[in-house]
């Protein structure tokens, strides 16, 4: 028996080319309101769960713990690596305390002269804009006439 191919048939690459700008669009949206959901929770703090805890750790000097609820390794590497970005952190590093446990923890050391709040604040400040930028360069991309 032989298959007849229409001639609308969609090999597995090109479907799996036309899925990508809604799966792309899907996880830019995502990442980019966790985010800013962790940027700005302390504005809606009284509407919403406290998202976001800052504990001074005692062992290290100037150094923060940041304890993130309801995120995983996600969004604890993206803000690690921007962490790491900066000249005056000395150290960022990031962990799940237990596997059923849905909390990351981001410890960050820098120098005597800046305080982790603020290379946390100034990396996920960072991490928006370069998601913007993304988002409007994806945009360009998918009007080009390949996906059109």
């Amino acid at each position: 028996m032989q298959l007849k191919l229409r001639k609308s048939y969609i090999t597995p690459q090109q479907s799996e080319l036309a899925e990508l700008p809604h799966i792309m669009q899907v996880r830019t949206k995502k990442l980019h309101h966790m985010l800013f959901r962790t940027l700005y929770q302390g504005t809606t703090s009284y509407i919403i769960q406290i998202q976001i805890t800052i504990t001074k750790d005692t062992k290290v000097p100037n150094a923060c713990l940041f304890t993130i609820n309801k995120e995983d390794h996600t969004i604890g590497n993206i803000i690690k690596s921007q962490l790491l970005k900066d000249p005056q952190v000395l150290f960022a590093g990031y962990k799940v305390p237990h596997p059923l446990e849905h909390k990351i923890i981001i410890r960050v050391q820098t120098t005597p002269e800046y305080s982790p709040q603020e290379a946390f604040t100034n990396a996920i400040t960072d991490l928006i804009s370069e998601l913007s930028l993304l988002e409007e360069r994806f945009r360009v991309w998918t009007e080009m006439p390949f996906f059109v």
